[in-house]
């Protein structure tokens, strides 16, 4: 594929994405739920491709490929598992959510958590946590737009190139309207991510022989259609990832935003249906790369070459979808960090903070973390992908207070802080010493020790006063939206 049209697909999907942004802005004065959460007034259809382009990120047609490439149908268990704890969690969670932001007038995930525990250093710590996990992933996704264009282009765009490109597209995307910016384009960039992961394996089935595709499989490739993974690997990798919607703040964001119950419940339709689909397919794609394209030593270059395998016409189009899914969750990533530090941060310590000012400062945040995280792509430490591994893991250790916030009315801000702090520094400890105690993975571990100690100090410890009432009210308002 020629650098030069790498270059005019790039330029036509930022063109098209920066009028969307550009579009989306409001008229007059903007406050801050206008701004990270579209004024509460997102529809359903919109709202379902927003969380679906920030849940998907390149992982998918780069990371899972890969990953199916290896492993074959396991990989196909791990991320519809994944799915199936995502949707579950979505019918539990996401009208609680919705109902709670706008009756209590909450914005951030993080400040959610100082409401109901009545204290704000909970919100400040659960941010601090969330910022330090997914500064590291955040970068990983620049770091994966920077190889793909190095790769695609043979060299003739390097490497700083496509994660200059990347960096700059997300800063478009997210600086002018904020989330309606955001939701709208991820709306494009949803569908181009799965028009374009269907082109790609229509193309492939038809140059495979269409039906024959199985029995060549079959025949040379059967060790890719058993089960390989050990129980300790499966529930290890996929343990974090199946509690990924209520301990990554970027979507939980997102269950703010829909304009009524009918928008949610289209969310998770949604949702449920591309996320079904878009995995399947990305599966598939690695079983065919396994084909087409075998003996590789890195599972993850298996797209970049079996995109060598096709036309330039449908090639394009794929590299688009990929960088445009890298894109979708890192404006995403830091659009809701940039809310975290200011809301749960800044204005803790400082709570006479205009709404201006915060808005203000935010929006210099969000400036920080694109830079910090080109920066970051730019070292090519191996640390990156320890502290990418330690994301999962260590966003999980919120799971405790989160549920205790929702279902346990003697939880308290003590032992949701201990919860926090103590799982966060066991999975940061036991993922950098590289150790697996007992051959489980660290985020078994982070969650075991923040379970522990949220029950015990809880026990211990006061609930907050206005415990009862917020649960009270919040199950009424659910029997009166949702029947529940």
């Amino acid at each position: 594929m020629t650098a030069s049209l790498l270059m005019a697909s790039v330029g036509l999907w930022f063109v098209i994405g920066s009028y969307i942004s550009y579009s989306s802005r409001q008229r007059g004065k903007i406050d801050l739920a206008d701004y990270f959460l579209g004024s509460r007034r997102i529809n359903g259809f919109v709202s379902a491709m927003t969380y679906s382009a920030t849940t998907y990120s390149a992982f998918m047609m780069v990371g899972l490929v890969g990953l199916t490439y290896r492993y074959g149908v396991a990989a196909l268990g791990f991320e519809l598992t994944y799915l199936m704890g995502t949707v579950i969690l979505l019918v539990l969670f996401a009208p609680r959510y919705w109902i709670a932001g706008r009756k209590y007038d909450l914005i951030s995930p993080s400040e959610l958590l100082s409401f109901r525990y009545e204290n704000k250093s909970v919100g400040a710590l659960n941010s601090l946590l969330c910022i330090v996990m997914l500064i590291p992933y955040a970068s990983v996704q620049l770091i994966g737009a920077g190889y793909l264009v190095e790769t695609l282009s043979d060299g003739s765009l390097s490497y700083t190139t496509g994660t200059v490109i990347a960096a700059i597209v997300t800063f478009v995307f997210c600086w002018w309207a904020g989330l309606r910016s955001v939701a709208r384009t991820d709306a494009l960039q949803a569908v181009i991510m799965f028009v374009a992961s269907l082109m790609l394996v229509g193309y492939l089935a038809l140059k495979l022989g269409g039906g024959g595709f199985h029995r060549v499989l079959v025949a040379e490739r059967s060790d890719l259609l058993r089960l390989n993974w050990s129980p300790s690997f499966f529930v290890g990798l996929t343990l974090p990832w199946a509690f990924f919607a209520i301990t990554n703040p970027q979507v939980v964001q997102r269950l703010f935003i829909p304009k009524d119950c009918i928008s949610i419940r289209r969310m998770i339709v949604g949702f449920s249906y591309f996320g079904f689909f878009y995995t399947v397919i990305c599966c598939i794609l690695g079983l065919m790369a396994a084909l087409m394209v075998p003996g590789l030593d890195l599972p993850d270059n298996a797209m970049p070459m079996l995109l060598k395998e096709v036309p330039p016409a449908i090639s394009v189009v794929v590299f688009v979808s990929i960088l445009a899914a890298a894109v979708s969750t890192m404006n995403s990533i830091v659009l809701t960090l940039g809310n975290m530090f200011g809301r749960d941060l800044l204005k803790a310590c400082n709570p006479g903070l205009s709404e201006e000012k915060e808005l203000a400062i935010s929006k210099i945040i969000i400036v920080c973390l694109i830079a910090a995280c080109l920066l970051f792509s730019q070292l090519k430490l191996d640390l990156i992908v320890v502290l990418s591994s330690l994301a999962s893991g260590g966003l999980l250790v919120q799971l405790p207070s989160i549920i205790g916030a929702f279902f346990w009315k003697k939880s308290s801000a003590k032992g949701a802080l201990a919860s926090i702090l103590v799982g966060g520094i066991t999975v940061g400890f036991l993922t950098v010493a590289n150790l697996k105690p007992l051959g489980q993975w660290p985020a078994i571990w982070g969650l075991l020790v923040s379970s522990v100690a949220f029950v015990l100090i809880s026990k211990k410890t006061q609930p907050p006063k206005g415990a009862e009432s917020f649960l009270r009210e919040l199950k009424e308002d659910l029997t009166a939206k949702f029947g529940f």
